[in-house]
């Protein structure tokens, strides 16, 4: 087990009951979890850029606030932008590092990291619930190869991440954004791509999964037509969900109502001269 599942804990907080969300009359200016992932680590409201996402910082129960508080300043990342990360010294080991973004809460991450203990998993959202669940979730399992990011993927991958610093990327479920209007919110865009793209190695996997059929078709052309990545699938299109994936509830409950969720695997192609 980790060291850092070994290392003392903080003094607990009052008792709560199991379950319920944490009320806190605040001080003007007091940060909601002092020790905790920060509300906007880069200052990304004073960038100019349309967002794929929506932060949300919604009701927390008493365990996932507990997380927060122990294990983020050693399994936890604010995505601030003023720095490269050394992938190693994070996650202290020389193994292979997936960027996941997006996990709700974290299920699937979890059961994922458990199933592949020697890949590293950099687990990156903006939902604090979800983020405090994946970090007990992490805890109780001694899952050592979880990190946790808190903020923009863009300013990560960006300003933080090396060339060639990613063995794979997962994007699942992401926000489909279905008014067409708001179609330029989707997160799988040529550009992010591109980005995604030198920060990849060669052969990495990229493997994206949605159950909103049109943006399953969008990202299937974007994909296909993008220089730096080739479909797994000889004939092309979709790809049948891959075993390392697990079947979440939410989708499980979405199966059964008929929805058709789709997964892509696409590889990232030996570097080209831009």
């Amino acid at each position: 087990m980790s060291d850092f599942l070994n290392a003392p804990e903080a003094p607990s907080p009052a008792p709560h009951p199991p379950g319920a969300s944490i009320r806190h009359t605040r001080a003007k200016g007091e940060p909601r979890f002092p020790d905790g992932p920060r509300a906007d680590p880069a200052g990304s409201h004073f960038e100019r850029r349309i967002r794929s996402f929506q932060p949300r910082r919604s009701r927390v129960t008493s365990g996932q606030a507990d997380a927060l508080q122990r294990l983020w300043p050693t399994w936890g990342l604010d995505i601030d932008g003023q720095r490269v990360i050394d992938l190693p010294e994070l996650f202290g080991n020389d193994g292979p590092v997936v960027l996941e973004i997006g996990f709700g809460m974290g299920e699937a991450t979890a059961r994922m990291a458990a199933a592949d203990p020697d890949t590293n998993i950099l687990a990156v959202d903006v939902h604090t619930p979800g983020q405090g669940n994946l970090l007990a979730l992490a805890d109780r399992n001694g899952l050592s190869n979880v990190r946790v990011g808190n903020g923009d993927a863009i300013i990560l991958l960006r300003e933080m991440l090396a060339p060639d610093a990613l063995d794979g990327l997962r994007v699942y479920f992401p926000d489909p954004w279905p008014k067409k209007r708001h179609h330029k919110r989707r997160l799988i865009q040529p550009e992010f791509l591109t980005l995604a793209a030198t920060r990849l190695k060669p052969g990495a996997l990229v493997h994206c999964a949605t159950d909103w059929e049109p943006y399953a078709e969008q990202m299937l052309e974007v994909l296909t037509a993008h220089p730096d990545f080739e479909n797994t699938q000889a004939r092309g299109g979709f790809a049948a969900r891959p075993e390392f994936r697990p079947l979440t509830r939410f989708e499980g409950q979405g199966l059964d109502k008929g929805h058709v969720v789709n997964d892509l695997l696409f590889r990232r192609v030996p570097h080209q001269d831009r």
